[in-house]
């Protein structure tokens, strides 16, 4: 009876391990343009912080930025690769016009950003997700240093597709 129980166990944990390494990326490059994702937004000054969010980035990482999905500007593409066999590619660093904020890509970690969060002004945070209403209201000099900190890790951890 134990032995089938872990036997049970041990087949669900393979299974899962099948599972998540065959599991497609939701988040992909696409062919929409930049440029028209801009434009589309409504709200000048929204319009406005976009675009030099995505002028900062891009004088940051050297790089033209992608669509990826629908709604994320990225900048570069890195490989990942997890211990349980999921592995794909993912933006290096980038942003969406959200409704309720603009959400950066810091894909370094923001937990070990506390001492530049603290003097960078009003934000929400989630994993990896840095959320701003407005760049006037922020201090735009530590936001270039967290998304250069960020870039630069991505860049030494993992492979780098483009």
């Amino acid at each position: 009876m134990v032995k089938n129980i872990e036997c049970t166990v041990y087949n669900h944990e393979f299974r899962s391990k099948i599972l998540m390494a065959k599991a497609n990326n939701k988040t992909v490059p696409t062919q929409l343009k930049v440029q028209d994702y801009l434009n589309a937004i409504e709200d000048p000054q929204r319009k406005e912080d976009c675009i030099r969010i995505h002028d900062m980035m891009k004088e940051i990482t050297g790089r033209e930025p992608k669509m990826w999905g629908t709604s994320i500007v990225g900048f570069g593409t890195y490989h990942y690769k997890y211990e349980s066999g999921r592995e794909g590619n993912m933006l290096m660093t980038g942003f969406s016009n959200r409704k309720q904020s603009i959400t950066l890509y810091i894909l370094g970690g923001l937990n070990k950003r506390e001492e530049l969060l603290s003097k960078l002004g009003p934000y929400k945070t989630g994993k990896s997700c840095l959320y701003i209403k407005r760049l006037e209201d922020i201090n735009t000099d530590i936001l270039k240093k967290m998304i250069e900190i960020d870039f630069k890790h991505v860049t030494e951890k993992y492979e780098i597709v483009d």
